[in-house]
C-alpha cells in the first residue's frame, strides 16, 4: 500500500470512470455497478479507484482479485517470496513477512486433483499457472492476510461453482421431449428439446453457465429473474444452490432469461 495518501475522489467521478471502465470492455468488468462498488472498496483501501480495472476480476457475479495483484500488495507490504519449484505437476514457494513468519507451501496436480478442482479446461491447458495462483493464495493468505481484506482469488472463485464442495458426480439428465410444461411464471408452454447436452458427471448449473457464457449473461442477472418469477424457494444465493429442478426450467426458458436481462438493462439505462 502507498505510503501517502491520495485524495478523495467524488462518487460522480468515479461512476464517470466506471461508465468509461464498463464501456470500454478491456477489464472483463461488464456493468457500471460492478466496477463503481469494486471503487469504493478500493478507496476505502487507499487505493486509487481505478486500479480496479487493472486488480480486479469479475467471476461468476463475484469480485475476485486476481493472483499477480494478490503478490503485488503482499511484496509491497514487506512480503518475501522464494519459489522453490514450479511446474506443470508441482508448485511450492516459501513465504516471508515480518508480521507472520516464513511459510512454505506446496500444491501439485494430486493435490488438486483430490480437491476436485482439475475438471475445468484452464486446468488441463495451464496447468502450472493455475498451481501457482492457489499457491500464492494460500500463501499469502497465511502469512499476511491483512492484504486480502477478505477477497478470494480471481482461480479461487472460478472453481467455486463448477464443483460444489462434496458434489458427486451424478448421471446426466435425459433429454427432454415436447411437452407441456409450467415453467417459473406459471403459464404453459410448448418446449423444444435444449440445443445442449451437460457432460456425464457435470453439475447442473453447468448447463445454465455454458448458456451465460454464449449470452453474456452474468451470474447476478440469472439470480435476479430467478428471484422475479419468485422460483427462488430455497432462498439460494448462487446459480449452483438452486435445486436441479430449478436450473432444468432454466435452460428450457433461456430465450425468457434473455428477454428479462435485455429489459432489465433498458430500464437501468433510461
Amino acid at each position: 500500500m502507498s505510503n501517502h495518501t491520495l485524495a478523495m475522489i467524488g462518487v460522480s467521478d468515479m461512476e464517470r470512470m466506471a461508465d468509461s471502465i464498463t464501456k470500454s470492455g478491456l477489464f472483463g468488468i461488464k456493468t457500471k455497478d460492478q466496477a463503481l462498488a469494486l471503487m469504493l472498496v478500493a478507496q476505502a483501501e487507499g487505493r486509487h479507484p481505478a486500479s480496479v480495472a487493472t486488480e480486479f476480476d469479475i467471476v461468476q457475479g463475484r469480485p475476485a482479485l486476481k493472483s499477480q495483484a494478490a503478490l503485488s500488495r503482499f511484496q509491497l507490504a514487506g512480503g518475501k517470496i522464494q519459489w522453490t519449484s514450479r511446474s506443470a505437476s508441482k508448485c511450492a514457494a516459501i513465504f516471508s513477512h515480518p508480521q507472520g513468519g516464513e511459510l512454505e507451501i506446496t500444491w501439485t496436480m494430486e493435490r488438486a486433483n483430490a480437491a476436485g478442482l482439475t475438471g475445468k479446461a484452464t486446468w488441463k491447458q495451464y496447468p502450472d499457472q493455475m498451481l501457482s495462483a492457489r499457491v500464492v493464495a494460500e500463501g499469502v493468505r497465511a502469512v499476511f492476510p491483512a492484504c486480502l481484506n477478505g477477497v478470494y482469488l480471481s482461480e479461487e472463485v472460478a472453481d467455486f461453482d463448477s464443483r460444489p464442495s462434496g458434489f458427486q458426480k451424478v448421471k446426466a439428465p435425459s433429454p427432454i421431449e415436447p411437452e407441456k410444461i409450467t415453467l417459473i411464471e406459471n403459464r404453459p408452454l410448448e418446449v423444444e428439446k435444449p440445443d445442449f447436452t451437460c457432460e456425464e458427471g457435470a453439475h447442473p448449473s453447468e448447463a445454465v453457465f455454458a448458456l451465460a457464457d454464449k449470452d453474456g449473461i452474468t451470474e447476478a442477472q440469472i439470480m435476479a429473474f430467478v428471484n422475479a418469477k419468485g422460483a427462488n424457494k430455497t432462498g439460494a444465493e448462487y446459480v449452483a444452490d438452486l435445486p436441479a429442478a430449478t436450473l432444468s426450467r432454466l435452460t428450457t426458458a433461456w430465450e425468457k432469461v434473455i428477454a428479462f436481462t435485455v429489459e432489465a438493462s433498458m430500464k437501468e439505462a433510461a
